[in-house]
């Protein structure tokens, strides 16, 4: 199977500054310790490739990366170093909402958003019907998007990308919002998009999700990929860590965490 999606040694930095005082000019300043919400690289030397129709999850703790890693394939976000590289059209879904505008309605909307993804208006309407059957809104689809609960933006977002004519897949946690019903059926139509050569690539915290959707994963920790290879593998050793005592810490005070 050939790569769609190359990532080479990236490498992205927060570009962190801190202001140095007089001490600090004088004697020098301590190096700060490297946390997951305070560090200099938010991703180093970030490498994996990614075949066409295979599903490629990525785990790990809030701060790891994650959400910088999908930035960074999407292109909304540079890159230090290294280089990433896709073949083919690419649809996303990283943030609740974005690419809404809050005062049009689910029907502008969704025009708003079949146009960034590249889709010619009278594509969008001839495909609006299957949008509109999909995300179920029905009556709602006229109202401004500013009343919207969150499980409605994320039906009229995931519905939109479903039906544009992309290749690759970028989704970030937002299936997680929504009754368990639709996240199903979610979960069967990229089980669909996969069986037609589609790519994907998916950020979450629902190990049972990817384990059922996704081939490989990686882990992320402080940017870096501490872990790679087949997806049950990954989430594993990954809930391992996760339930770990930490050093020093008593057996059964994790447990009890």
């Amino acid at each position: 199977m050939s790569a769609v999606v190359a990532c080479r040694n990236v490498w992205k930095s927060y570009h962190l500054r801190r202001p140095m005082g007089v001490k600090a000019l004088m004697v020098g300043r301590k190096a700060a310790a490297e946390t997951r919400f305070s560090r200099e690289w938010a991703l180093k030397d970030v490498s994996f490739t990614v075949a066409r129709g295979q599903a490629f999850g990525v785990v790990g703790h809030n701060g790891s990366g994650k959400t910088t890693l999908l930035s960074v394939l999407l292109g909304t976000v540079g890159v230090d170093r290294g280089r990433v590289d896709l073949r083919g059209r690419v649809a996303s879904l990283l943030e609740l909402g974005a690419g809404f505008h809050p005062d049009l309605t689910g029907r502008e909307n969704a025009l708003l958003l079949g146009s960034i993804l590249g889709m010619r208006l009278a594509e969008i309407r001839r495909r609006f019907d299957a949008i509109l059957e999909f995300s179920e809104l029905d009556g709602a689809i006229d109202n401004p998007l500013r009343i919207y609960s969150a499980g409605m933006i994320v039906r009229l977002g995931f519905s939109i990308i479903i039906h544009s004519p992309a290749d690759i897949f970028l989704i970030d946690e937002v299936l997680g919002v929504g009754d368990a019903r639709f996240q199903d059926k979610c979960r069967r139509h990229l089980l669909d998009f996969k069986k037609r050569n589609g790519t994907l690539i998916i950020v979450s915290h629902n190990m049972k999700e990817l384990a059922e959707v996704c081939d490989e994963a990686i882990c992320l920790d402080l940017g870096h990929v501490i872990d790679q290879g087949p997806v049950g593998g990954v989430i594993d050793r990954h809930v391992a860590r996760m339930t770990a005592p930490e050093k020093g810490e008593p057996k059964g005070r994790a447990a009890a965490a």
